[in-house]
């Protein structure tokens, strides 16, 4: 009988997760306060998930600077305040056996932060409903991409295993990327080199403080005439690979408002299986995939690495242990739950 794939241990660097479930970063808008700090919601949330036998998690968009959030309750890493918090929600999710993972994230123009001013690029909303935002300068740049290295060495502070720096869904990143978003004049805009190369700056940056397991999410189509498609992506990938990226978490759009494309059942999995094979780089794939045998396929074909589940564990933090009993894997129960678990 073949082995069970989605429960197989993955290992990057020195790091194993102990299957190829991950939780993928969603936003809960849930800070108690405005400070960028974990709260109760956020212990039971994550907790409750490793309980699960969820092999990744990784924290929700985090913002590197206040105004880079995307709203003000999201949670922070732009302070030293916020490591006591994240290691002891660090520390809660280990206990149960999974590892720890944080998306690093600046929402650009989709920031929706109450007060101050928000940045991008160039100086184009997102949609009527969102604040004009102000063309980045180069101390602006500056800026930024120290904020992303002193986030990841306070994530190394606070015991995370992984990083991901937040790349895609119409970010800052993201809309340096697109020529849909970046209509900058200097080194910053016009060519794909130059569009790239805020992000190569903060790899770069991270680098030097952080030599754990490195992720990066893209969005590998803008889904709009005009915009990036997934080979482009595939050059973008090749060049991660070569800087130390270990893995593309694969998903798409979210750039522009107006994007056109239709979502079904694994919509966003040749993408990554794309970019797996044409860049020869590990990928996570994302996107309506919820059923154990259709994880399972994805994994056994060599289309992805990981399979990076949103809000199907959003409705069931204890898929994995369905996940096993579809797929006829003998999985290890919590102490606790060990009289229900059968």
């Amino acid at each position: 009988m073949m082995a069970v794939k989605l429960f197989e241990p993955y290992t990057v660097k020195n790091v194993t997760f102990p299957n190829r479930i991950v939780m993928s970063p969603m936003c809960m808008y849930s800070c108690f306060e405005e400070d960028g700090k974990p709260g109760d919601f956020h212990f039971t949330h994550y907790t409750s998930r490793a309980v699960g036998k969820v092999g990744l998690i990784i924290l929700e968009a985090t913002g590197v600077l206040p105004e880079g959030r995307i709203s003000d309750r999201d949670l922070g890493i732009w302070s030293d305040a916020h490591i006591e918090g994240l290691a002891k929600l660090v520390s809660a999710i280990k206990q149960y056996g999974a590892k720890a993972g944080i998306q690093l994230a600046h929402a650009g123009r989709k920031a929706r932060v109450k007060n101050g001013d928000i940045f991008a690029p160039s100086p184009l909303r997102f949609s009527d409903e969102y604040k004009l935002p102000k063309e980045m300068t180069r101390d602006d740049i500056r800026r930024t991409v120290k904020a992303f290295k002193d986030a990841a060495e306070r994530a190394k502070k606070s015991g995370f295993d992984v990083i991901e720096i937040h790349a895609a869904h119409g970010y800052l990143i993201n809309q340096f990327l697109s020529p849909l978003t970046n209509q900058r004049k200097d080194a910053y805009g016009g060519t794909s080199e130059n569009r790239c190369r805020l992000l190569f700056e903060i790899i770069g940056e991270v680098k030097t403080v952080w030599d754990g397991p490195l992720f990066v999410r893209i969005s590998a189509s803008d889904h709009h005439a005009g915009g990036l498609v997934a080979d482009d992506y595939v050059e973008i990938a090749k060049q991660l690979k070569k800087l130390g990226v270990d893995l593309i978490d694969v998903s798409s759009g979210g750039v522009v408002p107006d994007a056109q494309f239709r979502v079904y059942p694994g919509y966003q999995v040749p993408f990554a299986e794309k970019i797996k094979r044409e860049a020869d780089i590990p990928v996570g794939a994302v996107g309506l995939i919820t059923s154990p045998l259709q994880a399972e396929e994805i994994l056994q074909n060599g289309r992805a690495d990981l399979i990076f589940l949103g809000r199907e564990l959003l409705r069931n933090p204890y898929w994995p242990y369905h996940a096993a009993k579809e797929l006829g894997h003998p999985l290890e129960a919590p102490e606790q739950y060990r009289r229900g678990w059968i």
